[in-house]
């Protein structure tokens, strides 16, 4: 009996090896099996990474993390990639998952995670998760770039202290000709002028080839040529910092000098300060053209087109103008001839809808104004609406018979409305107050509009004796 049973223990110990054996057996042909798949998996991935297809470099690296969670560089690939294409949902999955793996998150999670948050300009997450990924001791390179990343952060916020801040932080861990140009612009924004162009040549001696200093060296050079003006403006709004025309000359130098931010800086300012000045709302225009914000240019009711010289600035003549209208309204406000010049200089920089609704406001003081009359059909001409315009040209020759140019460009719009008889009677009552080419020339064509060759033709030959030369 005893060596039955002693036969039966050792029938069962050898079945339970047989067992363990097969279960190793089939374990190492997994084993096997994943590292055979995982190696082509690899393969891959670098034919991927060399087409540069991130698709496939996102699918094949979600593959192989399914495999091998723990290959943390392949959860950067799948990461860094889905950041790239700006597919932040998966992105956000990723992270979540590659955090669960292991006891330690990896340190570039909170990294992706600050990208991520950037992308979706959550700029207090983003600045959180960076600092946090500072936090954990890196190279002096990963350093740099994060500090790199903070500071482009400031600049979407305009936190040009803290932006300046980073860029220092980002010099003392790896020093370079690209971030001291980078410092230097921050310090522009601050007005530290001498600390923007120390910086300046201290890159031009660190690598002359950079492609940031090429790009900015010659903006910098423009700029101070203007400096001693700005600087001494710099000094008297210091003293006088709600001074809208100092603000605004030394907005003006910076639109000049191609620094439209800058001028941005000043113009809102001022406009903020005083509303109803058309000189701030010009300026804050232009310069928001300037950096293509069209949209909040349009917001002030500026239009895209403002006429600007060859150099694409309004004139210093239309700007003294302006501020000088806009200092004598106040005063009084009622005061039509300032609101009918103001309305001139708005229509000949093409901003009709403001130029406008000057003209109404003079027109609602005193409707008897040939002036106000007469702009009031030029700036509804500009905006398209001929009909009315006639009608306020119409009463503006009414209330002033004797005016050359009244009388003129009322039958410009009578032209324009094919009514040429009527426009060449307006023409010849111009002619008749003064001799001009442009009258003359108007009247011949609609001469010859309507069959009246003969007067066309003396109308002609008196142009050609003002005019030879034709």
């Amino acid at each position: 009996m005893k060596r039955l049973i002693a036969t039966a223990k050792i029938a069962h110990q050898l079945s339970a090896l047989v067992i363990a054996c097969f279960t190793l057996l089939g374990s190492a042909a997994l084993a096997q099996a994943e590292t055979s798949e995982l190696r082509h998996l690899r393969f891959q991935l670098k034919a991927a990474k060399e087409a540069n297809d991130k698709p496939a470099i996102i699918e094949l690296s979600r593959r192989i993390v399914a495999i091998n969670p723990k290959n943390s560089d392949i959860w950067d690939t799948l990461a860094k990639t889905q950041l790239e294409i700006d597919d932040l949902d998966r992105l956000e999955q990723t992270l979540d998952a590659w955090q669960k793996v292991g006891r330690r998150p990896a340190p570039a999670i909170e990294d992706f995670r600050g990208g991520l948050c950037f992308k979706r300009k959550d700029y207090q997450c983003a600045e959180r998760h960076w600092l946090a990924f500072i936090a954990t001791k890196l190279a002096k390179a990963d350093v740099a770039t994060d500090y790199d990343n903070l500071a482009n952060l400031c600049v979407e916020q305009a936190r040009w202290g803290d932006n300046a801040a980073y860029r220092t932080k980002a010099i003392a861990a790896q020093d370079s000709a690209a971030r001291r140009v980078l410092r230097a612009c921050a310090f522009l924004r601050l007005h530290k002028w001498d600390a923007a162009y120390a910086d300046m040549g201290k890159a031009n001696k660190m690598d002359r080839t950079d492609s940031q200093l090429k790009e900015w060296l010659p903006q910098f050079e423009r700029l101070q040529k203007f400096l001693p003006r700005i600087k001494a403006l710099d000094a008297q709004i210091s003293k006088s910092p709600n001074d809208v025309t100092l603000l605004l000359d030394r907005a003006r130098l910076f639109t000049l000098a191609d620094r439209p931010l800058l001028a941005l800086d000043d113009a809102e300012r001022a406009l903020k300060l005083q509303p109803a000045s058309m000189r701030a709302r010009i300026q804050t225009a232009e310069a928001l053209l300037q950096v293509d914000r069209a949209e909040d240019a349009a917001k002030l009711e500026v239009s895209k087109d403002l006429v600007r010289e060859k150099d694409r600035l309004v004139t210093d003549d239309a700007l003294r103008e302006l501020g000088a209208l806009d200092t004598r309204l106040p005063a009084n406000p009622k005061d039509i001839d300032a609101l009918a010049s103001r309305s001139k200089i708005l229509r000949d920089v093409r901003q009709f809808t403001l130029a406008l609704t000057d003209v109404r406001a003079a027109l609602a003081i005193d409707d008897k104004s040939a002036a106000a009359h007469f702009e009031a059909a030029h700036d509804l001409d500009g905006l398209g609406q001929t009909g009315e315009a006639l009608a306020h040209a119409r009463i503006a020759t009414e209330l002033d018979s004797n005016d050359s140019a009244k009388w003129f460009f009322r039958g410009v719009l009578e032209r324009q409305r094919a009514n040429f008889a009527a426009a060449i009677e307006s023409q010849t009552r111009s002619l008749e107050i003064g001799e001009s080419l442009v009258a003359l020339n108007e009247r011949e064509e609609c001469e010859r509009r309507i069959g009246k060759t003969s007067e066309a033709d003396a109308d002609l030959r008196r142009i050609q004796e003002l005019a030879p030369q034709r």
